[in-house]
């Protein structure tokens, strides 16, 4: 089997990737400040080498540096923004606490930033794109040899038999029609010395008897191996293969926010928020002011909500209603022309200004800026039982917006299907997660997601 990059099955090598971005660090940042100074560069050293480091540590964390061959392109792209956006704002925080950020210049820092980022995806964009041309002429290309029955074998053959792009080339295909047959057809295959990369069994749980005599048959062979029993009809939520102790465990539903996905959550969390309340606290102030003037009561509604994990945490809000009283055990949501809700109730609710309090949630550790919007625990007692996997959207913290809140499934939840509507987009976000993902909220947040007529 050939082994170079053009015509073998081996990918580049871990140090040429580092040393590249090591490069367009240094690179860009000399190229930024040719444009920033001219011939009179002042060569920020110190402050390169700390980005050029962090970029590298970032993007061990966002595994952009693990092998891409079989995911999706955007998906390899968001990790990489993803590394280089936190290299940046790490290296802006460390600035701002040591104080030395009026040292260096601004602009130089901005373009810096802007530039470095946009040719770590242009590189890697090309990258990719040649790798992806050279796998579709069946170069660079893993050899698969797959058993297996059912719905899911026959959707990853057709899958596959479309776009060798990614990198596999199925070399034959065992139907398993029964046991023996398939057997008998893969000790032929095998007897005819014939090589393969990769072994793919496609075979429902409910027919794995064949598993335990193919892998007996396979012994010889160092091929990879792989399960693939189909799990598109279970309710998979960050599905995963995790050791525990000497045993193996599919992971069905779990967290993401686990290891460093938690940290690099943590870490957006703090600096958006910091950022964003330095930005809306007049905002916050006319508010307060405004909330306080337009009835008697405290400025700050406070809630217990579920958090992640399902704990109990406090909420807080600007109060838009007038001080009321309800049952044990019951949270009446707002209608439309809903007479507990006052004036300035009625506009902050529309334009999501009582949230803003939200933010020092957010610093507290109790939300994230993105994420499922926390709904009252009565809430969640009556829904939990009506929509499938309702309690699963808190394994993460709760946030002041969300995918559901960009969809417009935000407001009122007079019928079922609302809610589930709602809970489906939380179970996306949820399973889905990634640093860009955030971002793309939060910017369509700020175009669509404030302005909302379904917010009474």
């Amino acid at each position: 089997m050939p082994t170079s990059l053009l015509s073998g099955r081996s990918r580049l090598p871990l140090f040429s990737l580092v040393i590249m971005d090591i490069a367009i660090a240094l690179g860009c940042a000399e190229l930024s400040e040719y444009i920033r100074f001219g011939n009179h560069a002042t060569h920020y050293v110190n402050v390169m080498a700390i980005q050029a480091l962090l970029v590298v540590v970032f993007s061990f964390l966002c595994e952009v540096y693990s092998p891409w061959r079989g995911r999706k392109l955007i998906e390899r792209l968001s990790r990489v923004f993803a590394a280089w956006l936190l290299s940046f704002m790490t290296l802006f925080a460390i600035l701002v606490l040591t104080k030395t950020s009026a040292q260096y210049s601004r602009i130089w820092l901005l373009i810096w930033g802007v530039g470095g980022i946009f040719m770590a995806l242009l590189t890697r964009f090309v990258l990719y794109r040649i790798l992806m041309s050279i796998r579709r002429r069946g170069r660079n290309t893993r050899h698969v040899l797959v058993i297996g029955e059912g719905r899911n074998f026959e959707a990853m053959r057709a899958y596959f038999s479309k776009d060798n792009s990614l990198g596999f080339r199925l070399q034959h295909v065992i139907e398993h029609h029964n046991n023996e047959q398939a057997l008998a057809e893969l000790q032929q295959y095998l007897a005819e010395n014939k090589s393969f990369d990769e072994c793919w069994l496609c075979i429902p749980f409910n027919k794995n008897s064949l598993l335990q005599p193919v892998l007996f048959t396979l012994r010889h062979s160092t091929a990879n191996i792989r399960y693939m029993p189909g799990l598109q009809d279970l309710p998979l939520l960050n599905h995963s293969i995790t050791k525990v102790g000497d045993f193996l465990t599919l992971d069905i539903s779990c967290s993401p926010m686990d290891n460093s996905n938690a940290f690099i959550k943590r870490v957006s969390d703090i600096l958006f928020a910091s950022l964003i309340l330095l930005l809306i606290s007049p905002v916050m102030i006319g508010v307060a002011i405004a909330v306080k003037l337009s009835s008697t009561g405290p400025v700050f509604f406070r809630q217990y909500r579920h958090g992640a994990s399902g704990k109990q945490v406090k909420v807080y809000k600007f109060r838009s209603m007038k001080v009321h009283k309800e049952g044990e055990g019951k949270v009446t949501q707002a209608t439309k022309g809903d007479p507990r809700v006052t004036k300035v109730g009625t506009f902050i609710r529309r334009t999501s200004l009582d949230e803003l309090p939200q933010f020092i949630n957010v610093l507290q550790g109790r939300m994230s800026i993105v994420g499922p919007r926390p709904h009252a625990l009565a809430h969640n007692e009556y829904y939990k039982d009506l929509v499938e996997s309702y309690m699963k959207r808190h394994k993460v913290k709760p946030g002041i917006t969300g995918l559901a809140q960009v969809r417009g499934f935000r407001g009122e939840t007079d019928t079922l299907d609302k809610m589930q509507r709602r809970v489906e987009c939380d179970l996306e976000y949820i399973n889905n997660w990634s640093l860009w993902l955030d971002i793309r909220i939060i910017i369509g947040t700020v175009f669509k997601g404030f302005m909302n007529p379904n917010a009474y």
